[in-house]
């Protein structure tokens, strides 16, 4: 290498490459389970930091949350980037957004944005009353499942659907104002409108980084080896078909002076003006600005709150204990409030240790060097992705010393009286990343994951099915459960706190 990195340090250790194609063929080999490749590879070299060539990207995987800490406090400058990829480019119609985007002046616009006017503590604060809302109509949703429907008392509820809607109507409620794209089902849950729009942005998240050849050899692309592309083009036209409609016609009624008062976030992205008092963004960035922030909402609470729930209930001890903490806090004559939240820690406790142990993706969306560098005594090119393996942090060995493969909540509560937070910038596992790239929603997300799991564990009595123990066994193709958490469901509170909103 012909570098000034060349003769001191060396590439990361990996698989040796073929010519031209890399480690391409093994990659190929290993779907869908690249990431169980990657990993299984890794333990074989013994190593936290591993180096895999795929066509000419060198691609850097990371088990070790101190090397994490390198690449993203130490050299957060050299690997603020993503790198570009068909779905990313897709979804963020052409990088209008800051999750997928490169590092540039568009991710520093839409990135100060952000923070500054649409979750700002501000604007938090002013969308409390429609995030009680979507709490108190989960509650609703669960007591009408629970409600025995055989005389025997409780009934099966199937949480990941209860879970991935909760997600989607918060964000859909705080963005538009509104619970439903259709009719609503039964009882208070989805409608067929409202399955297939959370669908398709799960298709989304699946595809948003996935191995996809052609983001390594991108001539190509045009062939679609995969089918990626036709997946994703999929999915993007059921979701414009519910968005565009709602966010056109409200441009609209704000150009023609039918609207003058933000009710929610989408008029807030109407309204904001530039320095010459033009509109700041095009319907173009708002629409992709939408996609952005409902992908980001949805996966990550609703897969710890099933996770979590899903261990309790097979270790009835920690389901007691965080139930004795939402009494002694709340009582029993009221539901859960978000000013409730920081009293919670052990609560808390128990939604850090299904980050830690069941995080939603393999690896964080990758970060790519914007040029040469040296991390951990390695050499890592310009260009490099670098790929921090959520999995693989939160169970390393070194550092959760105590059983890293067993949910203990306990782990989390070291300091006696301290609060205790669902984010982690040691990256000892990684709940809403850091640095740069860090997640500008973590007061949202920490909101909505914390009130979905203290309304279900405070509300209900949870038991798992008669002669159906709950398996806690991963889904062959990601890290979510492999079948929908169904348990059943008593409710534990007066009726009337219920009937309440």
């Amino acid at each position: 290498k012909n570098n000034k990195f060349g003769q001191k340090y060396k590439l990361p250790p990996g698989p040796k490459p073929w010519p031209i194609v890399g480690n391409l063929p093994e990659m190929l080999a290993n779907k869908p389970g690249v990431p169980k490749w990657i990993h299984k590879l890794m333990k074989n070299l013994d190593a936290e930091i591993a180096c895999f060539k795929l066509g000419n990207v060198y691609v850097i995987p990371v088990t070790s949350p101190a090397i994490a800490c390198e690449f993203l406090e130490k050299e957060d400058d050299v690997f603020a980037s993503r790198p570009m990829s068909m779905a990313s480019d897709l979804i963020s119609a052409g990088y209008l957004t800051t999750a997928l985007g490169p590092y540039g002046e568009q991710w520093k616009k839409m990135k100060k944005m952000i923070s500054k006017d649409l979750l700002s503590p501000m604007k938090h604060q002013w969308l409390h009353a429609k995030r009680m809302e979507e709490a108190n109509n989960l509650t609703h949703y669960v007591y009408n499942q629970s409600k025995s429907k055989n005389g025997h008392g409780g009934s099966s509820v199937n949480v990941r659907i209860a879970a991935q809607h909760f997600c989607g109507n918060v964000i859909k409620r705080i963005i538009f104002n509104r619970r439903y794209l259709g009719n609503g089902g039964g009882e208070g849950g989805p409608g067929l409108e409202d399955v297939e729009h959370v669908a398709a942005l799960f298709t989304l998240l699946i595809h948003s980084y996935a191995f996809c050849v052609s983001d390594f050899v991108p001539s190509l692309r045009r062939l679609d080896l995969d089918g990626h592309e036709r997946i994703v083009k999929n999915a993007l036209r059921t979701v414009n078909k519910y968005h565009d409609p709602i966010i056109e016609a409200r441009i609209k009624q704000w150009k023609d002076g039918i609207m003058t008062e933000t009710e929610d976030l989408l008029d807030v992205m109407i309204s904001l003006k530039d320095a010459e008092n033009n509109p700041l963004l095009t319907t173009r960035e708002i629409k992709a600005l939408i996609l952005d922030m409902m992908m980001a909402t949805v996966d990550n609470p609703s897969n710890a709150v099933e996770w979590a729930l899903a261990e309790m209930i097979n270790q009835p001890e920690f389901l007691e204990k965080a139930t004795l903490e939402l009494d002694q806090v709340i009582g029993k004559h009221r539901l859960v409030q978000e000013s409730d939240i920081p009293k919670l820690n052990y609560t808390k406790a128990c939604l850090r240790e299904a980050f830690r142990l069941h995080p939603v993706s393999s690896f964080n969306v990758p970060h790519v060097s914007m040029r040469d560098t040296e991390v951990s005594g390695y050499f890592i090119p310009r260009g490099s992705h670098v790929l921090l393996s959520k999995q693989e942090l939160g169970r390393n060995p070194k550092v959760w010393k105590d059983d890293p493969h067993k949910f203990k909540p306990e782990r989390h509560l070291v300091d006696e009286g301290s609060d205790v937070f669902l984010s982690e910038p040691n990256l000892r596992f990684i709940s809403f990343s850091t640095g740069k790239r860090g997640c500008p929603g973590v007061v949202l997300g920490t909101t909505i994951t914390v009130m979905m799991f203290a309304r279900l564990v405070h509300g209900f009595t949870w038991s798992a099915p008669p002669d159906q123990p709950i398996e806690l066994v991963e889904s062959q193709t990601d890290l979510l459960l492999a079948k929908p958490l169904e348990a059943i469901a008593r409710p534990r509170l007066p009726e009337e706190v219920y009937l309440l909103d």
